[in-house]
């Protein structure tokens, strides 16, 4: 398939069954997902294929069901409807810890003993590869030093995680998820509440997994214009739909920023993407490029 094309067609065999007529890591069938006491679903019908060894990432506003797509296509949520393929086979259909073998998530809230070293919750990644009272392995211990010098915490390998920042203590999560050593990773708002340098390396590291692992990577984004300069593909949702797909360029417009975001804005086309330049709200008879 061509790098950033989301869509794609399906063959079918003599019986009518559909099957993969391209390379995609995640296949997203009308699903339908939602939280028990909810009256309706957050994710209505929606279908999806996540290109395998690219960076796709989830944009839209508040409440739009970024966060609750990311959990349907890791089984966190159980589907009222619709299926979600990974490589193929239905995730629901894959045990806890061999489903985490293949497919990692890093959620917005992570919390672990501020007693415990960098080192040792990078450890915890491994637990997926571990039977029960295994102590680590060769492998486990290269696992770990890879994902270490991946997420460029080396410096902080023997600091206790009480000690850290907000965005180091990010980058060693993520080095546990990294640990992990998974096909898929998913990642929901990595880089919210951080100071541009670490959002920097929190993206650096996305790219390194894409370029040097063929690591798929789907993450859940609020900056914009970060979304476009880093991702191969951006996903737009609105309300539980999606309403765009595809590469940056194609998506990121001014019309869908006010359709999607309620805001005027102005796109500028870089060489590192498009930049988004928000002028004001649609709503406000005061702003808008015609200046009344």
């Amino acid at each position: 398939m061509q790098r950033n094309e989301l869509s794609r067609e399906r063959s079918h065999d003599s019986s009518g069954t559909a099957e993969r007529a391209s390379q995609t890591a995640l296949d997203v069938d009308e699903l339908v997902v939602g939280y028990p006491r909810a009256d309706e679903p957050v994710i209505d019908g929606q279908t999806l294929a996540v290109p395998e060894g690219e960076v796709t990432a989830l944009i839209g506003p508040n409440g739009s069901g970024k966060s609750t797509l990311l959990k349907g296509l890791s089984n966190r949520l159980e589907p009222d409807g619709g299926r979600v393929l990974l490589d193929g086979r239905r995730v629901d259909s894959f045990d806890s810890k061999e489903l985490a073998r293949k497919l990692g998530r890093l959620s917005q809230q992570n919390t672990a003993p501020d007693s415990i070293s960098v080192e040792e919750l990078v450890e915890r990644g491994r637990y997926p590869h571990q039977g029960f009272f295994e102590s680590q392995t060769a492998d486990d211990e290269d696992a770990v030093d890879d994902a270490i010098a991946m997420a460029g915490v080396e410096h902080l390998r023997d600091r206790k995680i009480g000690t850290l920042s907000g965005g180091q203590t990010q980058l060693v999560w993520i080095a546990m998820a990294l640990a992990q050593d998974t096909d898929v990773l998913l990642l929901d708002e990595p880089t919210t509440f951080l100071d541009p340098r670490h959002q920097l390396e929190v993206m650096r590291v996305v790219e390194r997994l894409r370029d040097e692992s063929e690591t798929t990577v789907v993450l859940v984004l609020h900056d914009i214009s970060q979304a476009a300069r880093y991702a191969d593909n951006v996903v737009a949702l609105n309300e539980g739909s999606i309403h765009a797909s595809g590469p940056p360029e194609a998506v990121v417009t001014a019309d869908l920023l006010a359709d999607v975001f309620g805001i005027d804005s102005e796109v500028i086309e870089t060489e590192h993407g498009p930049v988004v330049i928000p002028l004001g709200s649609i709503e406000d008879p005061g702003c808008g490029s015609s200046g009344n």
